[in-house]
């Protein structure tokens, strides 16, 4: 099975998205089924508005069409709704293709955190540009209910995994002996990193990752820890070296670091809002609160052990059959369709003559 995947957000960013689209390709080729992707890199792109660091494709209609064709791919994955989700979405309704999608991100809430924009209309584009899909992957049962009560409609079920292997606990101290309260993520003002770095807490924090608020924040807090972008195992050795993960982001649909920590034995202090209450067993992995402080110094006293082991539940594998259940229903639904009858499955295929 050939299965084409539309994303924005594609290496060499950094982020959950091209994170996790880059293990699912990793797991389904294990599984017997490939990943195309159509990515920024196809196309000519300018810096995105306030995000200078991330392309923005200009993906033209032509070139657009000819990268589908060539794929030659049974079914089709929009993860993003930028210009290249926008592109690959209407080929597929030009053409009656059914295709899957992804909830990756509150981009109403990110929206309406840099500019007078009202949530309810980011919302409102999210929703219509999602309508016609005929899954809508979404990574957790409290972003689910949310995206239902807005009027999203088709959500499916997807989960993520965590590398037990790289993240995993560690005697190894990068930061002195005293509590390491540590944050992994970008650096921008949706991620609420400031409620983190404002608490009145022991020993040191460390902020790992790279943003458009960096500069601010280090001239705000210089006795903090900015160590920039880590991956791999030097990523993995800083979770490691740290006692407690700090989470204060309000607006995440799931938090992949979340799961890279709790798999490290770090317990997690976060607020009690989707991606924490979904992933964090209070008392046993984390505290959740909104009292961050507090939840922050509670979390010192767990079982790195027990927290270590609450990370077992989420493999990549078990993500990836999720993801493949949903495009593979999507094909046998189309097979089932009075248009599809008496059709050979490879007129099913995603070939315009």
């Amino acid at each position: 099975m050939r299965v084409l995947l539309a994303t924005d957000a594609w290496t060499p960013q950094i982020n959950g998205v091209v994170r996790t689209y880059l293990r699912l390709r990793e797991e389904l080729a294990l599984m017997g089924t490939e990943l195309a992707v159509i990515e920024p890199g196809h196309f000519r792109c300018i810096p995105c508005p306030s995000y200078p660091e991330v392309p923005l494709a200009l993906p033209a209609r032509r070139r657009c069409a000819r990268l589908i064709e060539d794929a030659q791919a049974d079914t089709v994955h929009i993860a993003t709704e930028g210009p290249i989700g926008w592109a690959v979405r209407g080929w597929c309704l030009r053409h009656g293709v059914p295709f899957t999608t992804s909830f990756h991100t509150r981009f109403a809430d990110y929206v309406s955190a840099r500019w007078p924009v009202p949530q309810s209309w980011g919302y409102a584009f999210q929703r219509y540009f999602h309508a016609p899909s005929a899954g809508v992957m979404v990574a957790t049962r409290s972003l689910a209910a949310d995206l239902s009560e807005r009027g999203f409609q088709r959500l499916r079920s997807w989960t993520r995994g965590v590398d037990m292997d790289l993240f995993r606990p560690s005697r190894e101290r990068l930061f002195g002996s005293g509590p390491v309260f540590l944050y992994v993520g970008r650096v921008a003002v949706e991620k609420n990193i400031e409620a983190f770095l404002s608490l009145d807490l022991p020993g040191v924090k460390v902020v790992v990752g790279d943003g458009p608020q960096l500069g601010e924040l280090q001239a705000r807090y210089p006795s903090a820890i900015f160590t920039g972008v880590r991956e791999g195992g030097d990523l993995a050795a800083v979770y490691a070296s740290a006692d407690v993960f700090v989470f204060p982001s309000l607006t995440d649909t799931f938090g992949m670091v979340l799961l890279e920590a709790i798999a490290s034995g770090v317990p997690v202090a976060a607020f009690p809002v989707t991606g924490p209450k979904d992933i964090v067993i209070p008392g046993v992995s984390g505290i959740l609160g909104p009292d961050l402080r507090a939840a922050a110094l509670v979390a010192l006293e767990l079982d790195r052990d027990a927290v270590r082991r609450e990370a077992e539940a989420f493999t990549w594998r078990a993500a990836a059959q999720l993801f493949l259940d949903t495009v593979e229903s999507v094909l046998d639904r189309e097979r089932d369709t009075p248009a599809a009858q008496g059709r050979d499955l490879e007129a099913v295929r995603l070939r315009v003559q």
